[in-house]
């Protein structure tokens, strides 16, 4: 009984780590960023991924954190996205200045790993 009751528990909890995730990602929106000349950041992530939940935590508070910072996230099977960014992994994190891409990662999740990558952007 007591497996059962922890499965139930783990499927409700990925289940609403997957609810919270939507796509922002508008590829309109990332080019007029760019423009503008603010730091944009992506990261791409995947129902079910619990790292990449994790990334996103970090992630939705940074544009109260930093100035000039403008935050897109998209699921990774979104092809044409993927292929647009050459996104292979979720929890893939792009950093973008000044149209060009001058950071990138997969798997990162640490807070001070993330800030660092995006001050050393700014």
């Amino acid at each position: 009984m007591k497996k059962i009751l922890i499965l139930i528990f783990c499927i409700f909890s990925f289940q609403s780590i997957a609810m919270e995730k939507q796509t922002t990602f508008d590829i309109d929106l990332f080019k007029k960023a760019q423009s503008d000349g603010k730091v944009v950041v992506v990261s791409s992530w995947i129902k079910y991924c619990s790292s990449c939940a994790s990334q996103m935590k970090v992630l939705n508070k940074i544009e109260e954190d930093f100035k000039n910072i403008v935050y897109l996230n998209f699921d990774v099977r979104n092809e044409d996205i993927s292929n647009l960014l050459n996104v292979e992994y979720q929890t893939t994190l792009l950093i973008f200045k000044n149209n060009k891409e001058v950071y990138r990662s997969i798997g990162e999740t640490t807070k001070e790993k993330i800030y660092k990558a995006i001050n050393s952007s700014i």
